[in-house]
């Protein structure tokens, strides 16, 4: 089961234990991430893209329509916009928001998992709401790994803690963790071997 995307959400105290979860993953990580970050409709994006941008390796862009999904890459949801997963690419929507939020994490996953099915492995971090829960239970449904911070650990448990009544069977880990089995379930981009 190759798993070639990587969703994560993240709400109260998310910054912070998202840096710590990209910060680990190789520059060379083979699977696309796409990311729903809470914050305030007119919070300045170029600044998340900066704060995680400086902490790992990979390269972190604002989430455009139909902008492709590339291994090595991360997409942040833009402030105040749906972010959605198709096959191959992402898309944008100004639709209601979901558990009070936009960018809804749950509109990501079952995106995601609508699009990946068990190829999508889905990530609940830190966050003091439910959203999440549905749609990580989406991504378990379809086969996808499903994995959420220990509640113990994170900032505020009520979202780690939503997600595990949603999806029992999730794995729990430590922030610490969590990007060692990205890392495993996904691998490293390939480049070929090396002329002799």
């Amino acid at each position: 089961m190759a798993i070639e995307l990587v969703a994560i959400g993240a709400s109260w105290g998310g910054l912070q234990a998202v840096e710590r979860v990209l910060g680990a993953l190789p520059a060379d990580f083979g699977a696309a991430v796409v990311i729903a970050q809470h914050r305030q409709a007119d919070a300045d994006l170029s600044r998340l893209e900066r704060l995680l941008g400086a902490h790992c390796l990979l390269d972190v862009v604002e989430a455009e329509d139909k902008l492709p999904l590339v291994p090595g890459s991360v997409i942040v949801a833009p402030a105040d916009y749906h972010l959605l997963v198709e096959r191959g690419s992402v898309a944008l929507s100004v639709g209601p928001p979901l558990n009070y939020s936009r960018p809804s994490i749950d509109v990501l996953f079952t995106s995601a998992a609508d699009a990946y099915a068990e190829h999508v492995a889905g990530v609940v971090l830190t966050g003091a709401n439910a959203d999440g829960a549905d749609g990580l239970a989406r991504i378990a449904s379809r086969g996808g790994p499903a994995i959420v911070q220990d509640p113990a650990t994170a900032e505020r448990r009520e979202m780690p803690d939503a997600a595990l009544t949603a999806t029992p069977g999730a794995k729990v880990m430590a922030l610490e963790q969590i990007a060692a089995l990205l890392i495993e379930l996904v691998g490293v981009l390939e480049y070929g071997a090396p002329e002799a």
